[in-house]
C-alpha cells in the first residue's frame, strides 16, 4: 500500500509551488447577500388585533409586521430608521420589540416598546413613525388606558447586583415601573428622539412578566417573581402593595369587565385574585400580604399565557403541554383543544366583525393557529418555517431573546450538541430542514416561500416531560439527498437512558412523484452498533436505482457501503431495498468525513492525521495521504473539474494536495477557527467559513487552486451551526457563483451567496395599508359554498354603477360536487339552490345546437308522430310557463287508472280455476293473480313481457276517450304513441 507524505522540495514541474502559508486575505471583506427565511423571535411577543379584527400585529426582532387576519399574509411592515439598516438577527436583539399595545385614544395608532429604551407611536395605516420617546433603559412591558391621556405605564430593566466569580449575572434582572408622559420636553420637542416631560416612579419589582391596567382604570397590576404588585392609580405615591404567591408567576390577564385578574405560575396553577377593593392598605409602601384567591389546576408545567373571552365567562390557558384549556368560570368545568403542534407561547382573541370569536395561538415554533370558539376546531394555520424555539417557556419572552437553543428545548433543558440535518432537494426545488420537534423534518420551498410538507422520521409521542425530568426525544442527526433527488437518507438516534437501550436507525426514503412526498423504503437498525454515525453521503451520478450507492462512517471505526437490491414478487412487481455491500475497518482512528470525486471513481475518507483514497468498485485502498500541514484532518473534498486536487481542512489550516504530483500545492493558515469547507460544483475554486469566538460574525473566503491568496472575502452577520450548498440548477449563469442555505445559532434559516434573489426584502421596508387589498368578511354561506354569483348585488342596491360587461361568477368544477358533502343542517333550503345547481348540471342548449344522434332521433320521432302534428308543443319547465289543470282533466285521469290499471281488461282470461289454485306452491300472488298460472295476465301483460293486442288497443282507446275534452291537449296520447313506437 503506497504511502505519500508532504514533499519538502518542489518537484520538477512548472505547476509545482513551494507550500507557503498565507495568513490573511489581501482584499477587504464585504457583506455577502443574505436573506432570512424565518425569524426565531416571531412568537416571543404576544400578537394583538386591530379593533375590527381585520389585521393583527406580530413583532419580529426590531420590526412589526401587519398580517391579514383572513389569509395571514404580511401586507405591511413597521420599521424604524435605526433598525432598517441592520436586521435584528445580525447584531443581536438590542432593538428588539418587547411589547405592543393599541393606542386607547386612536384605533389607528400602535404603541411599541423595545430593548433600546424607546417607546414608539406608529400610524400603522400609513406606516409612519409619529413619535419616539426614550427612557435610556431597556423596556420590558408597556400598558395604556383610555382614562389617562398623554401617558403610558412602562416597566424598565434595572439589572442585577448578583454576580459570580466571572462577573456574570447569576439572577434575573430587577425592574422598575414608571408612568411617563408622551408629551416631550421643550428642548427635545423638535428632535427625532424625544424625552418625556414627566416621569413618575410607581415602585420597584422583580423582572416583570406582566403589566396591565384594570378595565375601570382604577388599578395597576404587575407580576414578577413570587409576587403580584398592586397600585391604586389615584395614589401612585403610595407605591405597590405586594401580594405573595406560593409559586413563581409567569403570566397575567384582567377580566374584561370586572376588577379582578388571573395569573399563571410555573407549576401549572391558574389563580384568580379577588382583592382589588378597599381591603388594600392605602398609604403604606412595601406591604406584603395574602389575598383571597380561587385556583384552577390542570397543567402539569408552567403556564405561558392566559386570556379571558370577550363576555368574561371563560378563561383560556396554554403552556408547554401544547393543549389549549377552556375554563368555564362559574362551574369550573373545562374543555380542551389538544395537540396543537407545539408549546403555546401566547393566546389572543379575535373578534372580527360579522364572524364568530376565534382564539389565535402563538406557538413556540413561530407559527400561529386559529381555533373557532363554536366548534373548538383549528380553522387555519399561519406558518412559514417551523424553526422557532424558546429557551425557557416559563420565562418572559424578552428573556428568551438572548438565549435561544434547540427547538425541542421548551424548558430548562440543556442542548445535546447533536448535529443539525440540512439538505437541498433538486426535484422539488426545496430545502429539507429540521422541524419544531427534533424527530421530524420539514420541506420548505424558497421560490414560493411556503412550507410544503412535514416528514415524521421517528414517530414520537410529543410529551413535553415527565414530572420535572425532561424526556430525551429521538433526534434526526443527518439528512442527505442523492444527486438525482430520488433518495433521501436520514439518521435518527436516541441515547440510552433510565435502563432503556439506545436506538440508532438509518432510514432510506424514496421520492413518490405522483404524491410529491417521501415514502419509507428501508430501515437499518444499528448500522454501526451503538456507535454514533459520523457522516452519510451518496455516490455522485444520476444512474438508475440499481446503481445508487450510500456510504456511512461511524465512531466504531468502520466505513460501510450500501447498495440497492431488487426482488420480483409472484405478481411481477419489482421491489427495491438497501443492503450492505462492503465494510472497511480502521485500526485506531475514527473516520469523520467521506468525499467523492466528480465522476464517483474515487472515495476519500478522512481519519484523524491521514486521508485514505479508496476504489469504490473494490473498496481497496489505493493511496494514503499524510500531510504535516494538517495534523488532524476533520474534513476533505475534491476540487476542480477533473478532481485533481484534494483540499484538507483542520481546525485552523487548509492544505491543497495535488494527486498527480503527490505534494502540497499550497497551504493557508487561519488566525481563527475554520468551521466548513465546500468546493465549487464546476469551477477550480472552493470556499471556507471562518468563525471567531469573540465576534458573532462569519468570514467567508474564496480560493482558487492557483494561489493561497483569497480571491474574495465576505462577511455574514451571524454564526452558522449547519450549512448546505444549493443545487447547481438553482445558481445563476455566473461560473464562479456560490449559494448556500444555513441555520444560525439563533435558529434562523437563512439563504446567502452570490447573486441570490432577495425575494423577501420588500417586507423589511415600511409601507402602509393604503392600496392594500381590502379584507372582506365572509359569511357562513360563503364559507360553505364559496363566492356567490350575486356578490355585487349590494353595490346595485347602493346605486353603484357596475360595468356593462359585468357577469356574475358561477360555480365551476368540483364546487358543485362539494355542495352535497356539507352536513344537512348547515345547508340552506334546497329550493334556494335548485335553479343554480341545475344551471351547472344541465347545460342550456340553443335552438341551433344539435348533434348527429339528436338529428337522427328527431327524424324517427317525426315519422312516428305524424298524426300529432296539430298538437301543441310540450312546455319546458325552464321557460317558467304554467298550464292550469282543471277538474275535468283530473276526473278523466282518475277514471283511466281505475278502469285500466287497477282492474283487468279481460276478467275471464285472468280468473284461474280452483284446481290450478290448489296446485300452486310458488311465490305469493301479484294483484290477486298467481305467478304459476299458465294463462295469467298481469295488468294486461303476459309474464313473457308481451301483451295481447286487444288489451293494448282497448287501453289506448280508453286513454284517448278519457282525454277527449277540447281544452285539454294530449300528453296521455303522446305517451300512447311512444308505447306504440316501442312495440313496433
Amino acid at each position: 500500500m503506497p504511502v505519500s507524505g508532504a514533499s519538502t522540495q518542489a518537484p520538477n514541474s512548472s505547476e509545482a509551488l513551494l507550500p507557503t502559508p498565507h495568513k490573511s486575505p489581501r482584499k477587504p471583506p464585504n457583506e455577502w447577500a443574505w436573506r432570512s427565511l424565518t425569524e426565531s423571535t416571531a412568537g416571543a411577543v404576544p400578537p394583538i388585533f386591530t379593533r375590527d379584527g381585520s389585521y393583527f400585529f406580530t413583532a419580529s426582532g426590531s420590526t412589526v409586521k401587519i398580517h391579514s387576519a383572513s389569509s395571514g399574509q404580511v401586507i405591511s411592515t413597521l420599521t424604524s430608521v435605526n433598525s432598517a439598516s441592520k436586521p435584528s438577527s445580525a447584531t443581536g436583539y438590542g432593538e428588539a420589540v418587547t411589547s405592543m399595545v393599541l393606542s386607547p385614544h386612536n384605533p389607528f395608532q400602535l404603541l411599541t416598546a423595545s430593548m433600546d429604551g424607546c417607546v414608539r407611536l406608529w400610524d400603522f395605516v400609513d406606516a409612519v413613525l409619529l413619535q419616539t420617546i426614550e427612557v435610556s433603559r431597556p423596556i420590558l412591558q408597556i400598558a395604556a388606558h383610555e382614562r389617562y391621556k398623554n401617558e403610558v405605564c412602562i416597566a424598565i430593566s434595572r439589572g442585577t447586583k448578583k454576580l459570580n466569580n466571572r462577573r456574570n449575572p447569576t439572577a434575573e434582572d430587577n425592574a422598575q415601573v414608571q408612568i411617563i408622559s408622551t408629551i416631550p420636553t421643550e428642548s427635545t420637542r423638535k428632535l427625532p428622539v424625544q424625552k418625556p416631560s414627566s416621569v413618575r416612579v410607581v415602585g420597584k419589582a422583580r423582572y416583570t412578566y406582566g403589566l396591565s391596567y384594570s378595565p375601570s382604570g382604577d388599578w395597576l397590576v404587575a407580576i414578577g417573581g413570587h409576587k403580584a404588585y398592586i397600585c391604586r392609580v389615584s395614589d401612585v405615591k403610595a407605591g405597590f402593595t405586594k401580594l405573595v404567591s406560593p409559586e413563581k408567576l409567569t403570566c397575567l390577564a384582567f377580566h374584561p369587565t370586572d376588577d379582578y385578574f388571573a395569573t399563571g405560575d410555573n407549576k401549572g396553577v391558574v389563580r384568580l385574585w379577588y382583592c382589588l377593593n378597599d381591603s388594600i392598605p392605602a398609604g403604606v409602601t412595601g406591604v406584603e400580604k395574602k389575598a383571597p384567591t380561587t385556583t384552577l389546576h390542570w397543567h402539569a408545567h408552567a403556564i405561558s399565557s392566559l386570556a379571558f373571552t370577550a363576555n368574561g365567562a371563560y378563561l383560556l390557558s396554554g403552556g408547554e403541554e401544547a393543549v389549549l384549556v377552556i375554563w368555564q368560570l362559574h362551574t369550573g368545568k373545562r374543555e380542551f383543544v389538544p395537540r396543537v403542534g407545539a408549546p403555546i407561547a401566547s393566546i389572543t382573541l379575535s373578534t372580527a366583525r360579522g364572524r364568530e370569536e376565534e382564539y389565535m395561538l402563538g406557538l413556540s415554533d413561530a407559527s400561529y393557529i386559529f381555533v373557532r370558539s363554536g366548534t373548538l376546531r383549528i380553522s387555519r394555520t399561519i406558518v412559514k418555517v417551523k424553526l422557532g424555539g424558546l429557551f425557557a417557556m416559563y420565562c418572559h419572552p424578552v428573556v428568551c431573546l438572548s438565549a435561544f437553543s434547540d427547538p425541542a428545548i421548551v424548558s430548562d433543558r440543556p442542548p445535546t450538541g447533536a448535529s443539525v440535518p440540512l439538505a437541498a432537494h433538486a426535484i422539488s426545488s426545496s430545502f429539507i430542514l429540521p422541524s419544531s420537534h427534533p424527530s421530524s423534518l420539514q420541506t420548505y420551498s424558497p421560490l414560493t416561500s411556503t412550507l410544503i410538507s412535514e416528514l415524521e422520521v421517528s414517530p414520537t409521542n410529543k410529551i413535553s416531560r415527565r414530572d420535572e425530568k425532561p424526556l430525551e426525544p429521538s433526534r434526526v442527526e443527518h439528512a442527505v439527498t442523492s444527486e438525482s433527488g430520488q433518495w433521501l437518507a436520514t439518521v435518527d438516534s436516541r441515547p440510552a437512558l433510565d435502563g432503556f437501550r439506545g436506538e440508532i436507525y438509518i432510514k432510506l426514503w424514496s421520492w413518490d412523484k405522483k404524491k410529491g412526498s417521501w415514502m419509507l423504503n428501508t430501515r437499518i437498525d444499528r448500522p454501526h452498533g451503538l456507535s454514533k454515525v459520523t457522516t452519510v453521503t451518496f455516490r455522485p451520478g444520476d444512474g438508475g436505482c440499481t446503481e445508487q450507492t450510500l456510504v456511512t462512517a461511524g465512531a466504531d471505526g468502520c466505513v460501510k457501503m450500501w447498495g440497492v437490491c431488487s426482488t420480483k414478487s409472484k405478481s411481477g412487481e419489482v421491489e427495491n431495498f438497501w443492503v450492505t455491500r462492503a465494510t472497511v475497518r480502521s485500526r485506531s482512528e475514527t473516520p469523520t468525513r467521506v468525499a467523492w470525486s466528480r465522476d464517483g471513481s474515487l472515495m476519500a475518507v478522512a481519519s484523524g492525521p491521514y486521508v485514505t483514497l479508496y476504489d469504490p468498485s473494490t473498496m481497496l485502498a489505493v493511496r494514503i495521504i499524510i500531510c504535516p500541514e494538517c495534523e488532524f484532518v476533520s474534513s476533505v473534498c475534491f476540487v476542480g473539474r477533473t478532481s485533481r486536487y484534494l483540499a484538507l481542512r483542520s481546525h485552523s489550516d487548509i492544505a491543497l494536495w495535488d494527486l498527480i504530483t503527490e505534494s502540497v500545492r499550497w497551504n493557508y493558515q487561519s488566525t481563527s477557527g475554520i468551521s466548513e469547507l465546500f468546493p465549487h460544483h464546476r469551477d477550480e475554486s472552493f470556499v471556507i467559513f471562518e468563525t471567531d469566538a469573540r465576534t458573532p460574525q462569519t468570514h467567508v473566503l474564496k480560493f482558487s487552486t492557483a494561489s493561497s491568496e483569497a480571491i474574495s472575502a465576505h462577511t455574514l452577520p451571524f454564526r452558522l451551526i449547519s450549512t448546505s450548498p444549493c443545487p447547481p440548477r438553482w445558481l445563476s449563469n455566473d461560473p464562479g457563483a456560490f449559494a448556500f442555505v444555513g441555520i444560525t445559532q439563533s435558529w434562523n434559516a437563512v439563504i446567502f451567496g452570490d447573486h441570490i434573489r432577495l425575494a423577501g426584502t420588500e417586507e423589511a421596508t415600511g409601507r402602509g395599508l393604503v392600496g392594500a387589498a381590502p379584507v372582506t368578511t365572509q359569511t357562513l354561506f360563503q364559507d360553505i359554498f364559496g363566492k356567490s354569483a350575486f356578490e355585487n348585488l349590494a353595490a346595485r342596491n347602493a346605486n353603484v354603477e357596475l360595468p356593462s360587461t359585468y357577469t356574475g361568477s358561477s360555480w365551476k368544477g368540483k364546487e358543485v360536487e362539494r355542495t352535497f358533502d356539507t352536513p344537512t343542517y348547515l345547508v340552506p333550503p334546497l329550493g334556494t339552490l335548485f335553479d343554480l345547481l341545475l344551471d351547472e348540471f344541465l347545460a342550456v342548449r340553443t335552438e341551433t345546437e344539435s348533434t348527429p344522434k339528436q338529428d337522427a332521433q328527431q327524424d324517427v320521432d317525426q315519422e312516428a308522430d305524424v298524426e300529432m302534428e296539430g298538437v301543441e308543443p310540450l312546455i319546458l319547465v325552464g321557460n317558467q310557463l304554467e298550464r292550469v289543470v282543471d277538474h275535468h282533466e283530473m276526473t278523466a285521469m282518475i277514471e283511466l287508472f281505475k278502469n285500466h290499471s287497477l282492474c283487468s281488461s279481460s276478467p275471464a282470461s285472468v280468473a284461474p280455476t280452483p284446481k290450478k289454485m290448489a296446485q300452486t306452491n310458488g311465490p305469493p300472488k301479484a294483484n290477486g293473480v298467481p305467478n304459476g298460472t299458465a294463462n295469467s295476465v298481469l295488468n294486461g301483460v303476459k309474464p313473457n313481457g308481451l301483451a295481447p293486442k286487444t288489451s293494448l288497443q282497448n287501453l289506448d282507446n280508453a286513454a284517448s276517450e278519457a282525454a277527449s275534452p277540447k281544452h285539454v291537449t294530449s300528453p296521455p296520447a303522446k305517451a300512447g304513441q311512444k308505447r306504440k313506437q316501442s312495440l313496433d
